[in-house]
């Protein structure tokens, strides 16, 4: 089969061929028709010091992705042969407290699909079948295709009660501008997402009912006072990964307020905690999707009305994969689809 392959330890990734995975009895083979690029599949192309520390070389990288089932280990019984699925990108162990309560998504053996385990840029992955997502036909692959960063965002925007409240998101790449699509689905009043970057706030207006900032431009108090609101914001969703950005919310959000951070620095930041503390704000870290509670809402919201699809800006060939990361390494893109089935 065809597939991406992390060869070198060097930056770029190339296409080889590879045999299609061999299974296990409790597994099943599915034959990708569509993948998302991901930061993290970026951070792989670069090869910048995380990827050194953490993916084994050579690997097949990928982690978003839609396919049909195309075969099933002899333990699998809820699962066919051409049932269309995506999956939980995470895998777990059983030995753990947390994954022996049910708390799957905190299992500290986790290990990633296309990180650190063979990857969906290929023509087949193999994949626990307790990974195995269905797709209801009402999803089709393109969203199939996403629904990992989908879920990330869900994560985050579901971490507290959003009904009423006022909503800063700090970050406008395309699992922030989700969340905020999230936010305002499930009731939030007014949702501000900021950003410096022009073309990312363009597309958060395109893709939600939400207020785009340009902070290097506006100042959040005018926002604020423009959208009368006479206190600070009630919940922040840090999505960004920028020190600068986590102050301002800090400064921003009401006492007792509530952040989610999904966001990750690229390196140790300082951070004031006094105004955390005299705030008495509550910071929750966010990582991947609760399993499967988070699958379960996603879903349900994609059925009932959430619409997320225009956040995705580009659709190619698999074949064009280079200039699919070259947009995504921009900073002017929104979420990148590759179909497989134009190799």
């Amino acid at each position: 089969m065809k597939a991406l392959i992390k060869a070198e330890a060097k930056p770029g990734l190339w296409m080889d061929q590879r045999p299609i995975p061999e299974i296990g009895p409790d597994d099943v083979l599915i034959k990708i028709n569509k993948t998302g690029i991901c930061g993290t599949d970026v951070h792989i192309y670069a090869w910048d010091d995380w990827a050194q520390r953490t993916v084994p070389v050579p690997m097949v990288v990928g982690h978003e992705y839609a396919g049909v089932i195309a075969e099933v280990g002899a333990n699998v019984c809820r699962l066919a042969i051409g049932q269309r699925v995506s999956g939980e990108g995470h895998v777990i162990g059983m030995n753990s407290r947390a994954a022996r309560g049910g708390r799957f998504h905190l299992d500290p053996e986790t290990k990633g699909i296309g990180v650190n385990l063979p990857g969906a840029f290929a023509e087949y992955l193999r994949l626990p079948a307790f990974n195995v997502v269905p797709l209801p036909d009402s999803i089709d692959d393109d969203l199939g295709a996403i629904l990992d960063p989908l879920g990330n965002a869900v994560h985050t925007a579901l971490s507290f009660d959003l009904v009423g409240e006022d909503v800063l998101v700090t970050g406008a790449g395309p699992i922030g501008i989700m969340a905020a699509a999230v936010a305002r689905h499930v009731g939030a009043r007014h949702v501000v997402i900021t950003d410096i970057n022009p073309e990312r706030l363009a597309l958060a207006a395109e893709v939600a009912d939400v207020v785009p900032v340009d902070v290097s431009k506006e100042d959040l108090n005018s926002v604020k006072a423009r959208l009368g609101m006479k206190e600070g914001f009630d919940v922040g969703l840090e999505m960004s990964g920028a020190p600068a950005a986590f102050d301002q919310m800090v400064e921003q959000l009401v006492m007792g307020g509530k952040i989610a951070m999904l966001g990750i620095p690229a390196r140790p930041a300082l951070v004031d905690w006094t105004k955390v503390v005299f705030k008495m704000l509550t910071l929750k870290g966010i990582y991947g999707r609760e399993m499967f509670e988070t699958w379960h809402k996603m879903l349900a919201m994609l059925q009932s009305g959430l619409d997320i699809r225009k956040v995705i800006t580009h659709r190619l060939p698999m074949s064009d994969y280079k200039t699919g990361f070259d947009a995504m390494a921009s900073g002017n893109s929104g979420k990148i689809v590759l179909d497989w089935a134009q190799l």
